[in-house]
């Protein structure tokens, strides 16, 4: 590996794809004095598990200095102010609900009184705790505005955003070769690994050996480089996250464009719906343990309304886990090679960007040695098995009980110490935020986050309906509130005006 004294001359980067094409963007603006290389398969198509991203893609955008302006209308994008989970409970009142991104009326107006009510709720009092009524990003979703607030308007909102998969890596392919990006079509045969164990280069289908001093693996689930060659170890998530197979197929967009995407609930599984400007996207996460792929694609297709209808449905497996080292010798895994946590929360492109951002950091504070090796791959397993926990307590906390896939995730005991304090101080404590920061238990996901998914899944005790308490001022405040909100919503345009050239 490099020494102290050593410059980081060339960095080749295997497989394309939007994990590949961000690394080599990042890299090629952050590094310009580094030759990156890129080599890919014309062979070998994205995988397109999700179109939907968390703000993370936002902040990759800014960090390669790219407007919305500039990608967006290339790669048919939507906005995104958070997901709707319908149908996840059975519980009346509590069949769905909205999680929002961040945003900073929330903080200031909003967080105090939800978790003051959620609190109150827990303790058996007759209060509405519903998420919804309380986040402004709720709103904007309901009425279909977009996350873009006027000028006048002093308060931010977190946002995401909807796109096609692979009209994204071709945008980001495009711009990285104008940074000077050199991009290889070809296949890789050969691994050539050193005799202390780091990757000096590879061999492709033409003969041409490609050699460099530092590795990115983006070869998707194949892992070529890290776990077929390094031998780098995986560990399944499976015990906890059941799901292994999707079926996906587009469908004709509405006439009102939403902000949102909607995960809903079926019975071995979940369907995605996301607004593309030409389209949705709509795929049924399952497990194959539960259901086979003719019987998913059937109920798929009953759910969409398309049973009589000739459109081309594709299957995909999924390899839900991660690497043990995300980074290991003079190689570092990115994007479906270093693991991959099923796209309920649409987590992937947040992984990917946080992995080579802060590999980055640590990589160039070490004088570009393995110095800091160890802290990294403790700091990325970490926000991956964060990333877990939060998705696996959907199902954990489900509210179904109409078929045996929603009975076995509830009664699941395969979940994390953090998980099981989590779950703990939702039903003891009196004070969950605080607590969770207390006990150290804020990872991937903020204790709002957590609070939104339990109180819409209606996870409360029975109302105490033999209390005599006057709940007028927890109305009065409801209705504060929403007027508050409502107000803040002069200030956001309708969705589709956003995107209006």
């Amino acid at each position: 590996m490099l020494n102290n004294d050593s410059k980081l001359q060339k960095i080749l980067i295997v497989g394309g794809g939007t994990a590949g094409w961000m690394a080599a963007n990042l890299l090629a603006c952050k590094w310009e004095d580094t030759e990156i290389c890129l080599v890919e398969s014309k062979e070998i198509g994205i995988i397109g598990v999700g179109e939907g991203s968390t703000p993370h893609l936002k902040f990759f955008f800014d960090a390669i200095d790219v407007a919305d302006s500039q990608w967006m209308p290339h790669c048919n994008a939507t906005y995104k102010n958070g997901i709707t989970f319908d149908k996840w409970s059975a519980i009346p009142g509590f069949e769905s609900y909205f999680h929002p991104f961040a945003a900073q009326t929330d903080d200031v107006f909003t967080v105090p009184l939800f978790f003051k009510n959620v609190q109150a709720r827990m303790q058996g009092y007759n209060v509405d705790a519903h998420p919804d009524k309380y986040f402004l990003e709720s709103y904007l979703s309901e009425h279909n505005l977009g996350p873009l607030p006027d000028e006048s308007f002093p308060f931010g909102v977190a946002y995401g955003y909807h796109f096609d998969s692979a009209l994204l890596g071709q945008f980001l392919a495009e711009h990285a070769q104008k940074k000077g990006v050199s991009r290889i079509y070809a296949n890789v045969t050969d691994v050539i690994v050193r005799n202390d164990g780091n990757l000096s280069g590879v061999r492709l289908d033409d003969g041409s050996l490609i050699e460099a001093d530092f590795f990115i693996d983006c070869s998707g689930f194949d892992a070529l480089l890290m776990q077929k060659t390094l031998k780098v170890g995986f560990k399944s998530y499976k015990e906890s996250l059941f799901n292994d197979a999707a079926v996906v197929m587009p469908t004709a967009i509405s006439d009102v464009l939403p902000a949102e995407t909607k995960s809903t609930a079926l019975t071995n599984g979940w369907a995605w719906k996301i607004p593309l400007r030409n389209r949705f996207g709509n795929g049924y996460v399952y497990s194959s343990d539960y259901i086979d792929s003719n019987q998913a694609e059937t109920e798929l297709r009953e759910h969409l309304g398309l049973l009589e209808s000739d459109t081309d449905a594709r299957h995909l497996k999924m390899k839900v886990g991660r690497v043990e080292k995300h980074w290991y010798k003079n190689c570092l895994a990115v994007g479906l090679s270093q693991g991959f946590i099923e796209p309920l929360e649409a987590t992937a492109i947040a992984l990917s960007f946080n992995t080579i951002a802060q590999f980055m950091q640590y990589f160039q504070q070490g004088q570009f040695t393995n110095k800091y090796e160890s802290e990294f791959n403790r700091d990325i397993n970490g926000r991956f098995d964060g990333i877990r926990d939060y998705v696996v307590c959907h199902y954990k906390a489900n509210q179904r009980t109409d078929s045996d896939y929603w009975r076995d995730n509830a009664a699941n005991p395969n979940i994390s110490d953090t998980l099981n304090k989590i779950l703990t101080l939702w039903q003891k404590s009196p004070d969950f935020a605080g607590d969770m920061v207390k006990y150290n238990l804020i990872g991937a996901y903020q204790p709002k986050s957590w609070a939104c998914m339990l109180a819409g899944y209606g996870v409360f005790p029975k109302v105490n309906t033999n209390s005599s308490i006057d709940y007028s001022a927890h109305q009065q405040e409801l209705e504060m509130l929403r007027d508050f909100i409502r107000r803040c919503g002069l200030n956001f345009k309708r969705h589709g005006e956003l995107l209006t050239p």
